[in-house]
C-alpha cells in the first residue's frame, strides 16, 4: 500500500490566498481520494472510478494512472454518468462518480433517486467543491441545499468529512456498506483537524474537544473553524464543546443526544442552507427524542437566500462562517 501524504504544503480555504489557481498544486493537499481509490484498487478488482471532464479539478486523473481500464472519462454528461455508474454497479463493480456538489446533489438528484438509491446499489458520489467553495461561479455551482436533497432520498448514506485523514477514512471503512452513499467534500484545499492516527469512526459523531459552556457541532471546512472558534473562546473564559458530525446519514442519535444532555446549549455551523441540511437533522433528533430545554441555535446560510457572489474567503466572512464569526455568534447566544 502507497503512503498517502495528507499534510503536505497547503492554505487554508479561508485564506484570501486560496483562490489563486496559479497555486492550484500546492493546494490540493486534501485532494486525496483519487490516491486512496488508487490504493484500494490494488487489490480490488471491483472499484473503478467516473468523472464528468473534471479529472484534473478533482484530481480523479490520479486514478487513470495506474488503473486507465478502470477509469472513465463521460465527458459533460453528469446525469448520464450516475445512471451509467448504477449499471455498472448491477455487474458486481463499486463505482465512484466524482463531480460538482452542486451537480452531483441538485443536477442528478432523480438519477440518484431512481438509479442508485431506490434498487439500493452501491454507487459511491464524490460530491467536491461543495457549498460555496466555487466562489466566482456563482449560484449555478454553489451547493447550499445538497444536504437536505440527500437526506431525503430513501438508503442513501451521507458522509462529510473534514480535512485529508478524514476523507481517507473514510473512503477506506465505507468500501462494503450497503448502498449508495453521498460524500460531501471540500475544494481540496482544507485545513487539517486530524492527526495522523486519531479516532475517526463512520457513522459516529468525533469529539474534538470537551466543554461545559455548550456545544458546537460541525462538519466538512466549518469543523476547522468551529475548532479555531471554541480556543478563541476559551481564551475568554467559555468552554465548549466541539463535535465533528460528519456522518450525517445514518445519524448517530445517541452520540448526539448524549453531548447535547452535557449541555442545553447547542450550536449547528454548516456550509449550507440553515433549512433542511445538519441543524435539522440535529433539530429532529432533539424533538423526536422529547428533550426538553435545549436552545438550538444555526450558523449557516439564511434559509430564504441565494449565496452572494465572490471569492471563498470575503464570502466566509460575510456569513460569519470563519473562526470569528462562529466565535462571536457564540459570544451572542451566550452573553459571554
Amino acid at each position: 500500500m502507497t503512503t498517502i501524504d495528507i499534510h503536505s504544503a497547503g492554505i487554508e480555504m479561508q485564506d484570501k490566498d486560496s483562490w489563486h489557481l496559479g497555486m492550484l498544486r500546492t493546494q490540493a493537499h486534501s485532494a486525496v481520494a483519487a490516491r486512496v481509490l488508487s490504493d484500494l484498487a490494488d487489490s480490488d478488482p471491483r472499484i473503478c472510478v467516473l468523472t464528468a471532464d473534471l479529472g484534473f479539478s478533482n484530481r480523479t486523473i490520479e486514478f487513470s494512472y495506474r488503473h486507465p481500464d478502470r477509469f472513465f472519462n463521460l465527458g459533460i454528461a453528469e446525469q448520464n454518468m450516475v445512471s451509467a455508474a448504477a449499471g455498472l454497479a448491477t455487474t458486481g463493480m463499486i463505482p465512484y462518480v466524482a463531480t460538482f456538489a452542486s451537480f452531483l446533489g441538485l443536477l442528478c438528484c432523480e438519477h440518484i433517486r431512481t438509479d442508485c438509491a431506490y434498487p439500493n446499489l452501491p454507487v459511491r458520489l464524490l460530491g467536491h467543491h461543495a457549498g460555496i467553495s466555487l466562489g466566482y461561479y456563482g449560484t449555478s455551482h454553489h451547493a447550499t441545499e445538497d444536504i437536505g436533497i440527500m437526506r431525503s432520498i430513501a438508503n442513501l448514506k451521507i458522509v462529510c468529512p473534514a480535512d485529508a485523514y478524514s476523507i481517507e477514512q473514510a473512503l477506506r471503512q465505507t468500501v462494503d456498506v450497503e448502498g449508495p452513499i453521498y460524500f460531501r467534500l471540500g475544494r481540496g484545499r482544507e485545513a487539517d483537524v486530524y492527526n495522523e492516527g486519531e479516532p475517526w469512526e463512520y457513522g459516529k459523531v468525533s469529539v474534538l474537544r470537551k466543554g461545559s459552556d455548550g456545544v458546537i457541532f460541525a462538519n466538512g471546512i466549518m469543523v476547522a473553524a468551529a475548532r479555531q472558534a471554541a480556543e478563541t473562546l476559551a481564551a475568554d473564559g467559555v468552554s465548549m464543546t466541539v463535535a465533528d458530525l460528519h456522518t450525517i446519514q445514518p445519524f448517530d442519535t445517541e452520540g448526539v443526544l448524549s453531548l447535547i444532555e452535557e449541555s442545553r446549549q447547542v450550536f449547528v455551523a454548516e456550509e449550507h442552507n440553515t433549512r433542511g441540511g445538519v441543524a435539522t437533522a440535529v433539530a429532529d433528533a432533539i424533538v423526536d427524542n422529547r428533550i426538553d430545554g435545549v436552545n438550538l441555535v444555526r450558523i449557516g446560510f439564511p434559509s430564504d437566500e441565494y449565496s452572494a457572489i465572490a471569492a471563498p474567503y470575503p464570502l466566509y466572512q460575510h456569513y460569519g462562517l470563519d473562526a470569528k464569526g462562529v466565535a462571536e455568534r457564540v459570544r451572542k447566544e451566550l452573553g459571554a
